[in-house]
């Protein structure tokens, strides 16, 4: 798709060939006149068609002379612009530091200019707001999402996981959270909750039970063994949770004994708060972790990329215009924010730029300097030279009433002397 830019250029292209060509017209129908009025032999018409052709040749010439060498040949000071550029840049720099950047002259314009509450005024309206979201959607965001490799970014927020990963004492995490079970009977509560479910998930898996054990068994048993062992583990397992189920059976208390133990070290061993810091910064460095950590990035860029697609249904194109307005309209209300940005502008900013103003000199000139020239005066004369074309135009015809002049001039003290 063409861009804006390329568009208008188009169409500035095409505005300067037709003045161009009315320009050459206009010679050219002086050019005609020369040749009637030598032909039918006509004193005014050949007087106003010769200064008609003369001025309309000079002017060309004159503004030929400012982007190229007329005809090609290079005459002395022609392709002025191109061959004078580094001066030009120069003294452009040299008029913009010293007759922009002057204080009296700006803080008489920043007095009159509330920057801040037109800028409220104009980020307030939602077809402005609109216009801004427009733009971080369409270029701001797709360029950044282009301009940043998808390995660094990957690489940054690895880095960032597995630091802010070590810097995290899980072992303490653990213990705080596993210290309320060592109190009242919360432990004994989930205890038995835990057990009542696994007692449950053994009894729904009956029939795999028996499979893995008769998948086990000798071949040659012919699988006459296969029921009464599936039967013997089920019923061991089935028994062993029923008992574990009651708090003064001997297996709860063993169970109690073992995590009673397990919390003690996690809220006063060292060493196992450090073991739990391991495993777990362990298996954060597993590649599978990896692999979905890189994944996250991957899932926001697709995500903000699909949404962009969306148009005006972008909900980040309309959470940026809202924000925009919200903000030009909270900056209306706030006349204290106000008066802090028009005196940061008038002082800090302006006396930045003033401070400055011979860096922005050197650079607008350096700037200019690295141009192409020939590029340069092929832009200038896209912006301008169909503004131009109007002096080759009015030189024709000024020149033609110049002659007409000169000639009455001429006939009437001709005939006043005779």
């Amino acid at each position: 798709m063409e861009s804006v830019v390329n568009q208008e250029n188009r169409v500035k292209e095409k505005a300067l060939k037709r003045m161009k060509r009315n320009a050459l017209a206009l010679l050219g129908v002086a050019v005609l006149l020369f040749v009637v009025a030598v032909y039918f032999k006509i004193p005014m018409l050949q007087a106003f068609s010769e200064a008609a052709m003369v001025g309309g040749i000079a002017d060309w010439f004159a503004v030929v002379a400012l982007f190229r060498h007329p005809l090609g040949i290079p005459i002395w000071h022609t392709a002025i612009i191109s061959t004078k550029k580094n001066e030009i840049g120069e003294n452009l720099g040299n008029f913009v530091s010293e007759e922009f950047l002057n204080r009296e002259k700006l803080e008489i314009k920043l007095a009159e200019f509330n920057f801040a509450e037109k800028a409220s005024d104009w980020l307030s309206q939602e077809a402005n707001a609109s216009k801004i979201a427009d733009l971080v959607a369409v270029n701001v965001i797709p360029g950044i999402l282009k301009a940043i490799k998808d390995e660094d970014i990957k690489r940054f927020i690895q880095v960032q996981f597995a630091a802010k990963l070590a810097g995290i004492n899980f072992g303490d995490w653990v213990a705080l959270a596993l210290e309320p079970l060592q109190k009242g009977n919360v432990k004994d509560q989930l205890l038995t909750n835990l057990l009542t479910l696994m007692s449950a998930e053994l009894s729904n898996n009956k029939d795999l039970i028996r499979k893995k054990v008769k998948a086990s068994t000798p071949f040659l048993s012919f699988g006459l063994a296969d029921k009464s062992i599936s039967e013997g583990v089920f019923n061991g397992l089935q028994d062993f949770l029923n008992e574990a189920k009651h708090p003064g059976s001997a297996i709860r208390i063993k169970i109690d004994e073992y995590v009673y133990d397990f919390l003690d070290k996690v809220k006063n061993s060292e060493e196992m708060r450090v073991k739990i810091n391991t495993m777990i910064l362990d298996f954060a460095g597993k590649k599978e972790v990896q692999d979905y950590i890189n994944g996250i990035w991957d899932e926001i860029k697709l995500s903000i990329a699909n949404d962009l697609e969306k148009g005006e249904e972008s909900s980040i194109k309309n959470n940026i215009a809202s924000l925009v307005q919200s903000f030009g309209n909270g900056l209306k209300e706030d006349a204290v924010m106000i008066d802090k940005i028009n005196n940061f502008i008038k002082n800090d900013l302006l006396t930045v730029l003033l401070n400055n103003k011979k860096v922005i000199g050197d650079l607008i000139s350096s700037t200019v300097k690295s141009w192409d020239g020939k590029e340069v005066s092929e832009k200038l004369e896209l912006e301008i030279g169909k503004d131009l074309q109007y002096i080759r135009i009015n030189g024709t015809l000024v020149g033609g009433l110049i002659g007409l002049v000169i000639y009455a001039v001429e006939w009437v003290y001709h005939y006043s002397v005779m």
